[in-house]
């Protein structure tokens, strides 16, 4: 099924006025588990740093949530946010200019092109890598795009049933995907040839985030994806499971997992 007209329209539901738009990201921070991994990573490399004039890549910023949680940790960040929307990243300007976060700003970029040398101290991809087919010329243009020292952080879909996929004979719960998942040594030697020597990845979404990842997204999507009618229900649905769901995000952030179907890398220059 194709997620991205799905997007668009809850983008189109939300974008209404700044008010939905900072609820839309809220509901997002609390039911997509990659949020919550991906959150814990970044408090982690904050430490010390809010008081610092600190700049960061948000590459492949899609909505524009997590430069909206990265700006609200320090007025003294600069982030620069590319992604290939164009009117993805119009909406996300006009956004960040209403609520007067002026550290922010939205450019159209394809990763694929887009380098700007020793520009940044941080680097992050979210569900980016599993659409991008030249992946490692990304990962050369955000190694030569980070200062000494500055770290990469992504989250994707591992092999391990990434994209909902468990064999050969499964294609991808999202069409817009143009891999299913990365081998977790596979993407760490796909950064080693772009240029990255330190390397960390992990396991996400073990036993515990799978269940929270069906019941919050999965099930929703593909009643999304048969009848736009589903928007009525939505609200009711979500209240009967986001407290199981939050329930199993707060479990599966805070296990390590010997295998699971996301992975939490980081890389740095």
């Amino acid at each position: 099924m194709y997620y991205d007209p799905i997007k668009k329209t809850l983008g189109e539901v939300f974008n209404r006025t700044p008010l939905l738009r900072r609820l839309f990201y809220r509901l997002l921070d609390l039911l997509l588990l990659r949020t919550w991994h991906v959150h814990r990573e970044l408090r982690a490399w904050a430490q010390g740093q809010q008081q610092q004039a600190v700049s960061v890549l948000d590459a492949g910023s899609g909505f524009g949530q997590y430069t909206y949680w990265l700006s609200g940790l320090s007025a003294k960040w600069s982030i620069l946010a590319v992604d290939v929307k164009e009117e993805q990243v119009a909406d996300s300007n006009r956004f960040f200019r209403q609520i007067g976060r002026t550290n922010v700003q939205f450019a159209v970029q394809d990763l694929v092109l887009y380098q700007e040398p020793n520009a940044f101290d941080l680097a992050l991809s979210v569900d980016v890598m599993e659409h991008i087919l030249e992946d490692v010329e990304v990962f050369r243009n955000i190694h030569a795009s980070l200062r000494d020292g500055g770290m990469l952080l992504i989250s994707t879909p591992s092999d391990q049933g990434g994209s909902d996929v468990h064999d050969d004979s499964e294609t991808s719960f999202i069409e817009e995907h143009v891999r299913d998942g990365y081998n977790i040594h596979e993407i760490q030697q796909k950064l080693r040839t772009a240029g990255f020597e330190r390397i960390e990845a992990r396991y996400a979404y073990g036993e515990p985030g799978q269940i929270s990842w069906r019941l919050s997204m999965k099930y929703p999507i593909l009643m999304l994806g048969r009848s736009r009618w589903f928007f009525l229900v939505l609200p009711f649905y979500y209240l009967l499971t986001s407290p199981f769901c939050l329930l199993l995000n707060w479990l599966d952030a805070r296990t390590v997992h010997d295998s699971g179907t996301g992975l939490i890398v980081k890389a740095w220059k």
